[in-house]
């Protein structure tokens, strides 16, 4: 445990050193708080303890992460009254990953407070748990009551998971290095001038980007866990096919699921649920979603990309029952209902995600407006034709893998088959060879 503890702040201070000292902070607080709620049973001190170690850790990912946005938006609220201020930005330096391993520690002081886990005495597990090295700088987010148990078993090796946990790492390197990476010069060109482009060609590019933060992010997840995997641990799903699903709700039980789950049960749960009646279960959803968008970025057009899905939710919970009883009357095929749902939803996630992905709401203006002028409407618009027809390929090899492992289910058969394991991963490593594309892109949630 020891070496696995070193060896996951050697590659956090790989990048900086000096943010080692933050995560070392974060973790002796929590540690001691958590130390401290377990010994205490008084009510008033119990939750004084929590509300330390909420107020410190948010404190300290609010000044590194929005303390500029909230000087830059101050400053732009007092010109509209008229009054001009002289407010200076600092050059502050984003820790990477500070957002998920933050919410990582907070979640163990509140399920202590919440008497739902036992204490964790020994600061080197603890530690461990904080820094784990796979899931450190983009998650997924796993909760102590799931992970700390696992550093108490001995761990040994296991050809079964090394070779479930292999399969798990090169299918994310594919859909990083292979989807990701070979979407997203066509996209950054959407973002980068869109009143340069034609409808056909910027609704594409908005399409290419859906697919390409999902392979992105759920790329790193499947290597975070296949590397776990690797290791001796077991890691949540954080992806599960989330374009299939057939309402917002089921979306976000798909998508990000460990932080989706979290904001569930520790700010939606908290701020009262659905326990209190319609208005308060709506104003809910819609602070959870809220912050559920700033979480991902110090930027007003990731706020009004949580607001749209918190919209999705309260819309979808006011036409839901009425949409079902009208599939009814009209005798709507199960099938061509689901279909129907699905698509819509696609729809409406990829309108947001328009907002997710453009710098500002100008260019976010300029890319709806021109795809709803549907102005050159026809595929000879579209420009850098290779770049289109490579994506379109690549999506559709996707889908494929994915829709037919529901019935097949590949991992069971890669550890029980190795003429079968061998050929996926010659297959998988020949694909990302030829195929993939090589550069200097980072990982897109590396930025959260």
């Amino acid at each position: 445990m020891l070496l696995c503890l070193l060896g996951s702040y050697f590659f956090y201070g790989w990048w900086d050193w000096r943010f080692m000292t933050l995560i070392l902070f974060s973790t002796i607080l929590d540690y001691s708080i958590g130390l401290k709620l377990t010994d205490t049973e008084a009510p008033k001190t119990r939750k004084r303890l929590l509300l330390s170690s909420v107020i410190i850790n948010l404190g300290i990912l609010g000044f590194f992460k929005y303390f500029n946005f909230f000087i830059d938006s101050f400053r732009e609220m007092l010109l509209t009254v008229g009054v001009e201020a002289s407010m200076s930005e600092l050059n502050i330096i984003l820790p990477v990953g500070i957002s998920f391993y933050t919410f990582q520690s907070m979640s163990y002081t509140i399920d202590l407070y919440r008497k739902k886990i036992p204490v964790e005495r020994d600061f080197l597990r603890f530690a461990t748990y904080i820094s784990f090295f796979p899931q450190l700088v983009a998650g997924p987010i796993v909760r102590a009551k799931d992970f700390l148990p696992q550093l108490q078993r001995t761990i040994t090796f296991d050809w079964n998971r090394f070779n479930s946990g292999l399969s798990l790492v090169l299918w994310g390197f594919f859909k990083k290095v292979v989807v990701a990476d070979s979407l997203a010069p066509f996209v950054d060109l959407c973002f980068e001038a869109p009143e340069t482009f034609s409808s056909i060609h910027l609704m594409l590019g908005v399409i290419f980007y859906s697919f390409q933060i999902y392979c992105d992010f759920s790329g790193y997840s499947d290597i975070a866990i296949g590397l776990a995997r690797i290791l001796g641990f077991d890691f949540p799903e954080n992806f599960k096919t989330p374009y299939f699903s057939k309402n917002f709700s089921e979306f976000w039980t798909r998508w990000h699921i460990t932080l989706s789950s979290w904001l569930r049960d520790y700010l939606y749960i908290s701020l009262g649920g659905n326990r209190h009646g319609t208005f308060f279960t709506y104003r809910n959803l819609m602070i959870t979603m809220l912050l559920g968008g700033l979480w991902h970025g110090a930027s007003w057009v990731f706020v009004f990309w949580g607001f749209l899905h918190g919209m999705y939710l309260v819309v979808q919970r006011l036409i839901e029952q009425p949409f079902r009883s009208l599939m009814t009357k009209l005798r709507v095929p199960t099938i061509l209902s689901a279909a129907m749902s699905i698509a819509v939803v696609y729809f409406f996630t990829c309108f947001a995600w328009i907002f997710f992905r453009a710098p500002d709401f100008e260019i976010a203006s300029t890319v709806i407006t021109r795809i709803a002028s549907l102005e050159g409407f026809h595929p000879s618009t579209i420009i850098s034709k290779f770049m289109a027809l490579k994506g379109i390929l690549l999506i559709g090899v996707l889908l494929i893998i994915e829709l037919t492992n529901f019935r097949i289910h590949y991992i069971p058969l890669l550890v029980r088959k190795p003429a079968f394991r061998l050929a996926a991963f010659a297959l998988i490593l020949w694909a990302i060879a030829f195929f993939g594309t090589f550069g200097a892109n980072a990982f897109i949630y590396f930025q959260f």
